[in-house]
Order: C-alpha cells, then structure tokens, then sequence
C-alpha cells in the first residue's frame, strides 16, 4: 500500500518517539508498503523550528536526510494540489495539514495521521 506519512508520525518514527502507536510501527515496518513524504512536513518543521515551538526542535535538513535514507520518496507541491486545498471543508486551520491532504487526495494515496482532527476529513485517510 501507498502512504503519504504527516509530519509528526515521521518525527516520532524517525526519533522512536513513545507516542508512535503500536499499529504507526507494524505499518512503517511493512516492507510491503511504500512512503512519500511531502516538501510541505519539512517545510512546517522550518518554520515551527524557527518559531522555536519546543515540539518542532529537528533539523529538517536531518530529517529529510532520514526520510530518503529509509527509502520514503519525496513528494513535492504541485499546484493541482493548492487548488485541492479549496474543496475541504473548514474542519482544520493549519495550512500545513490541509495541503497534506489535499496531496493524499490528489495523488490517492493513504495519509497516515495521529491527528484526530484530520482523521475526520473525508478522503484517504488512516488515523494510528
């Protein structure tokens, strides 16, 4: 299966992090699925680092390094997707997460969430 992976299911599988549940772990261990991760996850890890949010305190040039290091391909945004992004309705503010599936939708490919609120979008999407 295809899965685009939101930012903090990458961070916490990069960093072991607790907080990945145990059904994340069995998915990402899979060797039969395959993982994309998006320009706009390193992106927002950019921006909420330079906010100094102490929940965003990776380098993002490591953590795309890891991510391609650990065969994830890397899915750029195109403006397919941004157009996307209108047809959502008002569920989530954060641009970050509302282009993330607005690619999961386009590309139709599953994003892998631990994010309540964007499990209640419509469209591909597995909350873990």
């Amino acid at each position: 299966m295809n899965f685009l992976i939101d930012t903090q299911v990458a961070i916490w599988a990069l960093f072991d992090d607790p907080h990945l549940s145990q059904e994340a772990r069995q998915i990402l261990d899979d060797p039969g699925n395959r993982f994309q991760f998006s320009v706009c996850s390193i992106w927002e890890i950019a921006i909420k680092r330079g906010l100094k949010r102490p929940d965003f305190q990776y380098d993002p040039r490591e953590v795309r390094r890891h991510l391609l290091r650990n065969g994830c391909t890397e899915l750029t945004i195109q403006s397919q997707h941004a157009v996307e992004v209108d047809t959502l309705p008002p569920i989530h503010k954060d641009p970050f997460d509302r282009i993330l599936i607005a690619q999961a939708m386009v590309e139709g490919i599953t994003l892998l969430t631990a994010d309540e609120e964007i499990a209640r979008y419509p469209g591909p999407i597995r909350k873990v």
